[in-house]
């Protein structure tokens, strides 16, 4: 009897539920954490960003240098300072940037939701509320961050990040939940049902 690849990718991820139950907890508990320490994690966040900006200057300069007789070598090497230049600012001003970046989010929360609004309002496409509402969240959203700008800029960026750490925690354990070993009777049932359908 051939198995299917369903059946393969099922039994592969049994194998591995505890890992997946291990990553989760660990991204739920780190997620909790960043949300008690928002502004530590947007400091340093903004710090890591930096510099990886940095090493990614240096990397841009030595290759333009290394392809200077091709063209484009000014571009690169302008890519490149404007590279370093970004790291070397959020890393010895880490605050600042958190605040730049910060009314920079609040400026594309307007901007795109004021866009999926409008053009939900316009098209009337399928299912034009859902856009219209993520619209307005969006718009709103990005109005709280402009009205509580500066002091936005200190949790902000972590708190997002400790939020997208919980909910990606939760889909890990979910996943883990859902086909580990102790399921495997009802996933065979399932299976072997859909089967006998076709």
């Amino acid at each position: 009897m051939i198995q299917s690849p369903w059946t393969s990718s099922i039994n592969d991820m049994q194998r591995l539920w505890k890992w997946f139950l291990a990553l989760g907890i660990g991204l739920l508990v780190l997620g909790t954490a960043a949300l008690w320490a928002s502004v530590a994690v947007t400091l340093t966040s903004v710090l890591l960003f930096g510099i990886l900006l940095l090493i990614s200057g240096i990397i841009q300069v030595v290759h333009a240098f290394q392809t200077r007789q091709s063209d484009g070598f000014a571009l690169r090497l302008i890519a490149a300072i404007f590279d370093l230049v970004i790291g070397l600012l959020m890393v010895t001003h880490p605050m600042a940037s958190a605040l730049a970046l910060t009314l920079l989010l609040a400026a594309f929360f307007l901007a795109g939701g004021l866009f999926r609004g409008i053009a939900a309002l316009s098209l009337r496409f399928p299912n034009w509320g859902w856009a219209l509402t993520s619209g307005i969240v969006s718009v709103l959203f990005g109005l709280l961050l402009m009205m509580e700008w500066p002091e936005s800029g200190l949790w902000f960026i972590g708190m997002y990040i400790g939020i997208d750490m919980v909910f990606n925690g939760w889909g890990w354990i979910m996943l883990a939940l859902a086909v580990r070993p102790a399921q495997n009777g009802n996933l065979a049932a399932a299976q072997h049902g859909s089967a006998g359908a076709r």
